[in-house]
């Protein structure tokens, strides 16, 4: 056991590199089931619950700040490549495509809560608004949402087991029908849309230098505690708390940055990347397994949530003649994000992966605020 910060931060950094590098060095087939991010936090969970480190004070408090310092500045290094211009530009089938993905999610969301809230533990709008939020943008939408919401431990671990669960399945699906395509097409009346993304390639950047990495590491942690300090001028509820602005704010500096020369510099994706890790891994060393039995409820939320966005985005599809194409890479773009979303694009044709980049950062900018307007909804749904 440890109960040193410092002993804890050197597990923290250990435990959020470990699975990364094992998934370069052997791409083997569990990391495709189990990305590292999921099997770090597994494994930060497993030690925080068989006592690794102590629950001092020292300990606690050096958890609390890291996620306050490394969360907003995550947010911002993932949101300084996103070309909203270049997003506008695509046209209005790919905006509508998404924005039917987007409200679809929510929609599931709301549908979810009236019909199990019964059978799901008080509190669990905050989970599901987590869940929300990393189902429109990304996992660090659905830790900005968990850490706005202060979410127990045991709660936000079904909140992962319930992202993880359902998002493997939604991925197999999505990718299973790529052969459809050309049937599905033809159902719904609508054109391929490979050309429509035509030359919005986002630039690529030179190799990083450790000075490019000190840099971002310190706009990032720049732009979040300007951030933090904008929020103490805010007004305070129970959701738009001085956590919630925060993570909105710098959402806001990070598209902002987007549209200036620092966007072209190499390191930001990697030190998100990074932060990420080590943000998941923060959250996981707090875990306990204490409730477990009401898991299975949450992955069915989880699962009704994906059958009634599937079935808006059929209706969808039929409805403004959106090809399979489109609408796969829109719903992937918000349950996937930016690790799967090109992917599939590009399975559907090689053109469209930038559309997955493009709709995925698209994502991160939404996701926290979807997942905050929910939890102020949820409760009034389930009786809470």
């Amino acid at each position: 056991m440890t109960d040193s910060p410092a002993g804890f931060l050197a597990a923290l950094l250990l435990l959020a590199g470990l699975f990364p590098v094992l998934a370069a060095r052997w791409p083997l087939r569990v990391f495709e089931v189990l990305p590292p991010i999921v099997l770090s936090y597994v494994l930060a969970t497993a030690l925080a619950v068989g006592g690794f480190w102590s629950t001092a004070p020292e300990v606690q408090a050096t958890q609390k700040q890291v996620m306050t310092l490394a969360l907003p500045a995550l947010i911002f290094l993932l949101l300084v490549r996103c070309d909203l211009r270049a997003i506008l530009a695509l046209g209005p089938r790919v905006l509508l495509a998404f924005a039917c993905a987007t409200a679809s999610i929510a929609l599931g969301f709301i549908v979810a809560a009236f019909a199990w809230s019964s059978l799901l533990p008080a509190d669990a709008w905050k989970p599901l608004s987590a869940v929300a939020g990393g189902w429109v943008g990304g996992t660090a939408n659905l830790v900005a949402v968990s850490e706005a919401l202060d979410t127990p431990p045991e709660l936000l671990s079904f909140a992962l087991l319930t992202d993880a669960l359902c998002y493997s399945v939604w991925v197999l699906l999505l990718f299973a029908t790529v052969p459809l395509a050309a049937r599905f097409n033809g159902w719904a009346k609508a054109r391929a849309s490979a050309e429509a993304v035509a030359g919005f390639e986002l630039a690529p950047t030179k190799t990083p230098s450790p000075g490019h990495v000190l840099l971002w590491l310190g706009l990032g942690l720049a732009g979040g505690l300007g951030a933090r300090e904008l929020a103490g001028f805010l007004p305070q509820d129970g959701v738009l708390n001085i956590t919630s602005w925060t993570l909105l704010i710098v959402s806001v500096a990070g598209v902002i940055a987007a549209l200036t020369p620092l966007r072209n510099l190499p390191g930001a994706e990697g030190c998100g990347g990074a932060l990420l890790a080590v943000v998941v891994v923060a959250l996981a060393s707090q875990g306990s397994f204490a409730g477990l039995a009401a898991a299975p409820w949450f992955v069915l939320a989880g699962f009704t949530v994906l059958a009634v966005h599937g079935a808006l985005m059929l209706l969808a599809a039929r409805a403004f003649k959106l090809d399979l194409a489109l609408i796969g890479v829109a719903s992937l773009s918000n349950i996937g994000g930016i690790a799967s979303a090109p992917l599939l694009a590009a399975t559907h044709a090689k053109a469209l992966a930038p559309l997955g980049v493009l709709l995925a950062l698209l994502g991160y900018l939404l996701g926290t605020g979807v997942g905050l307007a929910l939890a102020a909804l949820l409760p009034r749904i389930m009786g809470e």
